[in-house]
């Protein structure tokens, strides 16, 4: 059902407020450059520092901005699964055309403590639901042999897949066929190879249309194609990590003009070696003059 580049969209602040007209510019940028559908309210979304009204209010004005035009993937996850619910309740209100859903962060669930996390959100909720598996960011590791168990509930449609381990997912598509979406966008040729269907990409807020390139000749398999692209794109796709996500990319936006670059607390601006480092990666794309 998701397939291609899909941007983890980041939320753009203004004196510490959601610049909803900023957010509107950013939508029609990417669905001018090809991609495929919007994430909001994910990682790269800050979604850790917005209150309920923020998150509710962000994912209900992206599914009015887009209009149909592309799928929008709505970040409800949680540590608690009763919000997660909730979250996932209001995805679907607002007609997002999905749900995707971290594995609870902190509390370190057991195989079958994230099996009933999702299984009790999946049949709760009528409406696709891709689970997220991010170990550095939660601290735990979802196992192929639980995301095959978790593919046979018919709403659970597919896995963002960020361990940065390549035998992961094709460990996954051996035991069922759920839809593997790459979590690391230097990794994304590598996983689609193996049969993934895209990526949910952080360096797609910089390069939209290259991102979608990319994916979109691994899904025509033209891998020489997709092989020139991985290899523009890697410099910049490692350049979104020098610091904690989303700092490097809201950094570049900023250099580029796409946003005024403000963040919440606790992350702050990127020291004066990082932006150094990542201005010269924007300059050798050329991206910057």
């Amino acid at each position: 059902m998701f397939e291609g580049s899909l941007v983890a969209l980041v939320t753009p602040f203004k004196n510490g407020q959601v610049d909803y007209k900023k957010l509107k510019e950013l939508i029609e940028f990417h669905i001018k450059s090809g991609t495929n559908g919007i994430v909001p309210c994910g990682t790269t979304g800050e979604s850790a520092t917005l209150s309920f009204d923020e998150h509710e209010r962000i994912v209900g004005e992206v599914v009015s901005m887009v209009a149909g035009r592309i799928q929008v993937l709505a970040g409800a996850g949680s540590n608690n699964t009763m919000e997660a619910l909730y979250l996932t309740k209001h995805a679907k209100k607002v007609g997002a055309d999905g749900a995707l859903l971290i594995t609870p962060y902190y509390n370190k669930p057991t195989p079958e403590g994230l099996y009933r996390h999702y299984k009790l959100i999946a049949e709760e909720v009528d409406i696709p639901i891709v689970i997220y598996n991010v170990p550095s960011r939660t601290g735990i590791s979802i196992t192929p042999e639980t995301v095959a168990k978790l593919s046979k509930i018919k709403n659970i449609v597919g896995i963002k897949e960020a361990s940065g381990n390549i035998d992961q997912t094709t460990q996954i598509l051996q035991l069922c066929k759920i839809t593997v979406l790459s979590g690391d966008d230097s990794l994304t040729l590598p996983i689609m190879s193996v049969g993934g269907k895209g990526v949910i990409s952080v360096v797609a807020n910089i390069v939209p249309a290259d991102t979608a390139a990319l994916t979109r000749s691994c899904l025509d398999g033209n891998f020489d194609e997709a092989r020139k692209y991985h290899h523009k794109l890697f410099p910049l796709s490692k350049s979104m990590f020098i610091e904690t996500n989303p700092i490097p990319v809201k950094m570049a936006m900023k250099l580029l003009g796409k946003i005024n670059g403000e963040m919440r607390l606790p992350l702050c601006e990127m020291t004066k070696e990082h932006k150094s480092q990542l201005t010269t990666v924007l300059k050798n794309y050329g991206l910057l003059t």
